[in-house]
């Protein structure tokens, strides 16, 4: 009996995943838990392994379409079955379209169906939850705008993402009507139109964005959208630091974990944020809410983009089980082998552009908290130091934060506290 493969559903509030990769053809063998095809959600990336042994005899889902969870994408057959005379590789199918079609004009744009009318006993909350994920009705809450009225263009007409996000932008969708609010807040003015710059009509190459990319792009807009970025910068010795890596770094190989800056400037930064709760709270309306456990997420960079993965409860752990953590997260971000829990719930994050470079960064806020920490790269420079010349390695770390909470002042005694920390850090804490 031929086995279904379905999308799997990675998580609780997940509705839907996209096929990025086949890693297995029609007509190939695959083993039971051998990586069958690579997803992409609203949350995390994955390979998806088989859940059986046998023979691919048919793929219904093409490389980036995206489909709800438990919709069946493949068909593994017994053992020397052969495919049937019609099935095709919709993956292959899609390559050849894709090929077929470069250099061509753009495709006129698709307009979805609309959805059929929702029988007479469903309510109007029915109907939004079977028109949309969970992730496009927390953006439509936090834009106070009702999306019940977009043609969307997922399955039977389900508003995605970049549907409600490409609707805020052009400032083409309606409010809703709540009954009877105990507070209404003042509307906020239309969006400005966009005005696109004029085509270039030079040598070009067009390359449509990956899935992973799309979703970088459509968090940071929102981001940008919902927090007034401020930033403050601090120079940091990073002397004490260098000299604790040097002396402990056989001790933490010895116990598989690996010493490195990014778990010491954690850790730090962490005993930091008990003393500052302003920096581990979210904005929810006009409540603040302040979160008890501390969520570390650490960026990790991919070759297709980034993501960050979150050290949970991490004001329990002491540097030793950071490090781990660290390194732990950042190798299966790297392999595709992380959770959808290992990158929900962060309430902090730290980000590193330093390691490529740059003398110092400016990240964008991980929504929904409301504060992010650049490092910047560690390099040896004169400095004074009780009105002598020394040569350090020094680090510049920037604080992105939400001028809706945290005020200027704030933020620099939250750089100055860490900055005391890292350049007198205890190696016992």
């Amino acid at each position: 009996m031929a086995i279904d493969v379905v999308m799997p559903q990675m998580g609780e509030s997940i509705a839907e995943g996209t096929i990025v990769r086949w890693i297995k053809k029609v007509g190939d063998s695959i083993d039971k838990d051998e990586p069958m095809f690579e997803i992409s959600t609203d949350k995390v990336d994955a390979e998806i392994p088989s859940p059986g042994a046998g023979v691919i005899i048919e793929i219904s889902v093409k490389e980036g379409e995206t489909v709800p969870v438990n919709s069946v994408v493949a068909r593994i057959g017994a053992a020397g079955e052969k495919p049937s005379s019609g099935a095709q590789s919709a993956a292959g199918a899609a390559g050849a379209s894709g090929a077929g079609s470069a250099g061509a004009k753009a495709a006129e744009p698709i307009v979805a169906a609309p959805a059929p009318p929702a029988p007479a006993h469903q309510t109007l909350e029915d109907v939004r939850r079977q028109r949309s994920s969970p992730v496009v009705r927390k953006i439509a809450k936090e834009h106070g705008v009702d999306f019940t009225q977009l043609p969307g263009t997922g399955i039977a007409g389900r508003v995605t993402k970049k549907d409600i996000l490409s609707a805020i932008e052009r400032g083409t969708v309606a409010a809703p009507a709540p009954a009877a609010p105990a507070y209404s807040a003042p509307a906020a003015p239309a969006a400005p139109a966009v005005t696109r710059a004029p085509a270039f009509d030079g040598p070009q190459r067009v390359e449509k964005m990956g899935v992973m990319r799309k979703k970088i792009a459509d968090h940071m807009v929102m981001s940008i959208k919902t927090s007034p970025h401020v930033y403050s910068a601090y120079e940091v010795d990073f002397n004490r630091l260098d000299e604790i890596r040097k002396k402990k770094k056989a001790e933490y190989e010895s116990l598989g974990a690996k010493l490195t800056f990014t778990a010491l400037i954690a850790k730090a930064t962490v005993d930091t944020i008990r003393e500052f709760p302003f920096a581990n709270a979210s904005i929810d309306g006009e409540n603040i809410i302040y979160k008890r456990d501390i969520n570390l997420g650490i960026a990790v960079a991919l070759e297709q983009g980034l993501i960050v993965p979150v050290i949970k409860n991490a004001d329990e752990k002491n540097l030793l089980g950071i490090s781990r953590a660290v390194q732990d997260l950042a190798a299966r971000a790297r392999s595709k082998k992380l959770n959808p829990d290992d990158v929900q719930g962060g309430t902090f994050t730290i980000t590193n552009p330093g390691i490529f470079g740059a003398l110092f960064g400016l990240p964008i806020i991980s929504q929904p908290q409301v504060a992010i920490l650049g490092v910047g790269s560690i390099d040896k420079r004169v400095v004074v130091i009780d009105d002598m010349m020394a040569i350090r390695p020094m680090c510049y770390l920037t604080l992105g934060y939400d001028h809706r909470l945290i005020d200027g002042a704030d933020a620099g005694r939250f750089l100055q506290r860490l900055k005391e920390r890292l350049q007198d850090f205890d190696e016992n804490a």
